[in-house]
């Protein structure tokens, strides 16, 4: 269910133009002044309704899962399949400006917000294609300067019973490994600002806007083409402890199993970079919640 609703409320404002209306006779008038109609035959005034657009919430797993990429232990990882599931989603138009690095809530003037959750394939698509469309909204004109979401199991679909299931093929000097990864905890980020090339979020009256929910996964693989002491790779998990517990060439594993068949170290590593993969283009965001089965 879509919902539109206003923190502070909205005054609707009716703007009306008296009507004039000049006496036609065959016989000569009474006066020169012009007739003017009485109140009660004077058009009624009709409310200005709020100005809104259209939002699009959009999700976006980066080239790194469009086009592929080199982790930081060598393997070539291309994805099939990245499905995440979006829910308590909610655009905020806040004043002030809201700081992750702050802490705290959006003070929001306005909120949209899409409460079911939704099921995307952030793979889907060529290698250029556009972020994945969740939902569009309509919604209050106005600058949307705030996002949070929660990533929670899906329900149903190819994904049910996984918040984040990454599937797909990485290969190393000769060594092929098929996997799916099942990821099932729940997971809540609170965001600013987009942070990008071009300007999101400003909703003018009758136009279309829109909002990203951004995933770094570089922060869970890391990146082959930056250097091994660069923050982005000393902090990832890599490839190589998942290639060592698959079998035969293939890996599908839920969260359980990695917990089994991980080291403790590698695993505690996964479960502190899940926090960190939700961004809004480059900006960070605050976790607001991390709950394992």
């Amino acid at each position: 269910m879509l919902k539109s609703k206003s923190f502070f409320g909205r005054l609707a404002v009716g703007v009306a133009v008296p009507t004039l209306l000049f006496a036609c006779s065959s016989e000569p008038a009474a006066t020169d002044a012009p007739e003017q109609l009485s109140t009660d035959e004077m058009p009624a005034e009709e409310p200005a309704s709020a100005a809104t657009g259209e939002l699009e919430i959009r999700a976006n797993g980066e080239d790194f899962v469009r086009q592929g990429f080199v982790t930081k232990d060598g393997w070539q990882v291309d994805f099939d399949h990245v499905y995440v599931t979006l829910a308590d989603v909610t655009a905020y138009q806040s004043e002030p400006a809201f700081d992750p690095e702050v802490g705290g809530e959006p003070e929001a003037t306005e909120t949209v917000s899409l409460e079911e959750p939704v099921t995307v394939d952030l793979a889907e698509g060529g290698d250029d294609a556009e972020p994945i469309l969740v939902k569009t909204i309509e919604a209050p004109s106005g600058r949307y300067n705030a996002l949070s979401w929660k990533m929670m199991p899906a329900d149903s679909g190819p994904a049910a019973g996984q918040t984040l299931w990454l599937e797909g093929t990485a290969a190393k000097e000769g060594e092929t490994v098929d996997f799916a990864l099942k990821l099932d905890p729940t997971l809540g980020f609170v965001c600013g600002d987009f942070v990008g090339d071009d300007r999101k979020g400003i909703l003018e009256p009758a136009d279309q806007a829109d909002l990203e929910a951004t995933f770094h996964f570089d922060h869970l693989f890391g990146d082959g083409e930056a250097a091994p002491e660069d923050e982005i790779n000393t902090g990832a998990l890599g490839f190589d402890p998942l290639a060592e517990i698959a079998e035969g060439g293939t890996l599908d594993v839920d969260m359980a199993g990695l917990q089994a068949q991980l080291s403790p170290t590698d695993y505690d590593t996964l479960m502190s970079i899940l926090p960190s993969l939700g961004h809004v283009g480059e900006g960070h965001c605050a976790e607001t919640e991390l709950t394992s089965r």
